[in-house]
């Protein structure tokens, strides 16, 4: 039986809608966080795609001590309460730590567990005791099949809002591969299937110790996942990628973010 999840007034899975979960990697400012959420709602308003709203207050899995991770938990989550009560959108964000979890939890409407932490079995028991729907990011070292005993670590709370999302496989050093199959056993399951379609064009490391990647693949894996039947698109945009403090090569800008949302419809 195929499942469903509701994150505020959004339903996904089951035949409904593709749903958009998009944003910036990471909250750089406030202004520019707005900015983009404006723009998105906007676009998914005259598109009549269902949008939920994604941008990291911290990322906290940087390759480099170097790297800048963001505006920090405080000002992060101030930044998302205001966006989610003045521009009234369903917000998720990730969650790094265990002591995070229910303070992020009073702010947003769904809670996302970065893929290398995906088996973190505390990280999982935290965020689903807050009742919130948990998104799982498919470790880049997970089989598809293996997302079920994750699921699992959720149910055990009696929270049964579980979203799988696939983000790409390891390759080798500094190379992703999306491989369709996975989506295709991860709907098997019936829980309902995101595609990352930014963090699968990621070559990690690539820079000297930065992320590069290749943008370019992004409407070609969006149309990959509207033929697999996926249930939401997860897509991170920038208003200016090439300046971002991370996944440079990979967000995807404004002004391009649109005709890109015309290939879901």
């Amino acid at each position: 039986m195929n499942k469903l999840v509701n994150i505020r007034d959004i339903t996904i899975g089951d035949g409904n809608p593709i749903v958009l979960i998009g944003g910036p990697c990471a909250i750089e400012s406030a202004e520019m966080a707005f900015a983009t959420a404006e723009f998105l709602k906007r676009v998914t308003t005259k598109l009549g795609i269902p949008f939920v709203f994604k941008a990291s207050f911290d990322k906290a899995n940087r390759m480099s001590i170097g790297s800048k991770r963001g505006i920090g938990l405080s000002e992060g989550l101030e930044v998302l309460y205001r966006i989610r009560e003045e521009l009234d959108l369903p917000i998720i964000t990730d969650v790094h730590e265990s002591c995070q979890t229910e303070k992020v939890a009073h702010v947003v409407d769904a809670l996302q567990i970065p893929s290398f932490l995906s088996r973190q079995t505390d990280l999982l028991l935290s965020a689903a005791e807050t009742g919130k729907p948990v998104n799982i990011k498919k470790g880049q070292f997970l089989k598809p099949d293996d997302m079920q005993y994750l699921a699992q670590k959720v149910h055990s709370t009696g929270n049964n809002n579980v979203l799988f999302t696939e983000r790409g496989t390891s390759f080798g050093y500094g190379d992703i591969i999306l491989d369709p199959r996975s989506i295709i056993e991860m709907k098997s399951s019936g829980y309902p299937v995101v595609l990352d379609v930014t963090h699968t064009t990621q070559k990690p490391g690539a820079n000297a110790g930065t992320t590069g990647g290749n943008r370019e693949y992004t409407p070609y894996f969006v149309k990959l996942g509207v033929a697999l039947g996926v249930d939401a698109i997860y897509m991170e945009i920038h208003p200016d990628p090439n300046n971002a403090i991370s996944d440079k090569e990979c967000q995807i800008p404004l002004d391009n973010a649109e005709n890109i949302l015309k290939l879901i419809v």
